[in-house]
């Protein structure tokens, strides 16, 4: 997951047979998926959403002053998009990080800027 804190998150994947390599690989990746979120002044999300990735399924909805309450792979996903006060919550039993933070940017999808 790369970001930079101001709106702009994408999650990328990498493989190869020095640990190096799939890190590079893996960043050009995440670099070529990288969306803008459009945030609410507060650096918020303008409203709830669902969304479901393979057997991920994730829940997120604003919550002012809060903070981010998130847990396993959303909370990088978030935190590195620089969204500052937000609920999420992962719905299913999933413990598979990559479909976790997949299902994550699927919700932030909704917020992209056109």
């Amino acid at each position: 997951v790369i970001g930079n804190k101001m709106g702009s998150v994408g999650i990328g994947l990498g493989k190869g047979a020095d640990t190096a390599l799939a890190i590079e690989k893996a960043f050009r990746n995440a670099k070529k998926n990288m969306v803008k979120l459009k945030l609410t002044d507060s650096k918020s999300i303008p409203h709830e959403v669902r969304a479901k990735y393979s057997s991920a399924q994730i829940f997120m909805q604003p919550s002012p002053g809060r903070g981010i309450i998130a847990g396993s792979a959303v909370r990088d996903v978030l935190a590195l998009a620089g969204i500052v006060d937000v609920n999420a919550k992962i719905l299913s039993t999933s413990k598979n990080k990559l479909n976790i933070a997949r299902g994550a940017m699927l919700a932030l999808n909704e917020f992209v800027s056109k």
